[in-house]
């Protein structure tokens, strides 16, 4: 519920309270990302809303999640992004988080590069307030929230640190004029924290320090992601318990290598005709899902985008996940299925590989291939699998990767000069 800010319950620490040190005193962090989910996007950004929540209990946070804004954004509706976010409120609560949503001012069509100023303008007033308040401000999504961060923290006379997440390292930086920026802003942060380690190295190729550059992989809620009864998952979705699931979960978008999905489900349909696709998600391709589930009746299920705890329930009840994807970061449906010991079929880019041991675990494949994809996928589904040998292949808990987290922020703030 949308609330109106109160002091007393912020969770920034007081000015008073000691710096922290190597005995281990709570940190206070001012966290800066557009990567976060919000009253009117609720399933957006699930890995942030985790492992912020989790160091939320371990440190004292300041989450500031910025919303485009220009002037008539409400009148465009649900055709921009700032219309769709018009009536977000300034303030509201998530996870037990106090997240402060200020405007900043976005030129829809001009200059990306420009993105990273207009922030740091339109945050300075907000940004001002804390100062004092906070040991280390985190920038969470390369561009322009860390940028922002590096140039905010200079101005709060803290450390800055940036998270490098996967987009805003393979997509981001070909936008014109963003990796001069890039170039520019990144040997000075103080960390540079990626999610995988190819991930790390394509952020010190954009000018991250590499002695100062560092992997902090994902976990999962292993209260919610583990080996589970197929059939008893397919009950609570109220879905047949017969035949066999290829499931993709993730954004309907180009990227995510949807229409090769379609073409090797097609494919596989002759091969293997119990087999059924379900696509948990929304995005632009959703309307083209849907047109290639009228032309095979009952074989294809598009499910729209669901909460995280039924999202368990989907990945429990399937046979194989399914990522087509062009490039990733670490994405986290891959480590939720291996922790919910269910195989998957994914492309050989960006942390996949070094997430997915093959063949224990699934197989690999080379992006925008239908072929290929087809091919790993029936003989997937005609492999045998263990769901505890693959659990065991899984990675650490959301609470081991917020630990992992906090110690590079508590670094940060000590190595910083005195």
């Amino acid at each position: 519920m949308p609330v109106s800010p109160n002091p007393a319950t912020s969770s920034a620490a007081s000015p008073a309270d000691p710096a922290p040190d190597a005995a281990g005193r709570r940190l206070r962090i001012l966290i800066l990302t557009k990567v976060f989910p919000n009253a009117l996007q609720p399933h957006h950004a699930a890995f942030n809303r985790q492992q912020f929540a989790c160091l939320g209990r371990k440190a004292d946070l300041e989450l500031v999640v910025p919303v485009q804004w220009f002037p008539g954004a409400a009148a465009t509706g649900q055709r921009t992004e700032a219309g769709r976010l018009a009536a977000l409120p300034d303030f509201e609560w998530m996870d037990g988080l106090f997240v402060r949503h200020p405007r900043v001012l976005h030129v829809p069509r001009i200059d990306y590069a420009l993105a990273s100023h207009l922030y740091v303008r339109s945050l300075r007033p907000v940004i001002r307030k804390l100062r004092g308040k906070v040991d280390v401000i985190l920038g969470s999504f390369l561009y322009p929230d860390g940028v922002a961060a590096i140039a905010l923290g200079k101005e709060l006379g803290i450390p800055a640190v940036v998270y490098a997440l996967g987009s805003d390292v393979n997509v981001v930086p070909d936008l014109w004029g963003v990796t001069r920026v890039l170039k520019r802003a990144l040997p000075q942060a103080a960390r540079v924290v990626a999610v995988s380690q190819d991930l790390a190295e394509r952020a010190i190729a954009l000018g991250a320090p590499a002695g100062r550059t560092v992997v902090v992989q994902n976990g999962v809620d292993k209260t919610l992601f583990f080996p589970r009864d197929a059939a008893g998952a397919r009950q609570r979705l109220v879905q047949p318990a017969s035949g066999r699931w290829v499931l993709f979960v993730g954004r309907l978008e180009p990227a995510k290598g949807i229409e090769a999905l379609l073409t090797a489900f097609a494919r596989l349909g002759a091969s293997q005709p119990d087999t059924r696709l379900v696509l948990v998600g929304d995005g632009s391709l959703r309307a083209r899902c849907e047109e290639a589930a009228q032309k095979l009746p009952g074989r294809i299920l598009v499910a729209g985008a669901r909460p995280l705890s039924e999202v368990a329930d989907w990945v429990a009840a399937c046979d194989v996940l399914v990522l087509p994807s062009w490039n990733e970061g670490t994405p986290n449906v891959v480590l939720e299925a291996l922790a919910s010991g269910r195989p998957v079929v994914a492309t050989r880019v960006g942390g996949i590989p070094a997430s997915l041991p093959e063949p224990a675990g699934g197989r690999l494949v080379p992006p925008k291939d239908p072929e290929a994809l087809y091919l790993a996928l029936d003989e997937t589904l005609r492999t045998t699998y263990d769901p505890a040998s693959i659990a065991a292949l899984g990675p650490v808990s959301w609470g081991e990767s917020a630990d992992r987290l906090l110690e590079v922020l508590r670094q940060a703030v000590l190595d910083r000069p005195s």
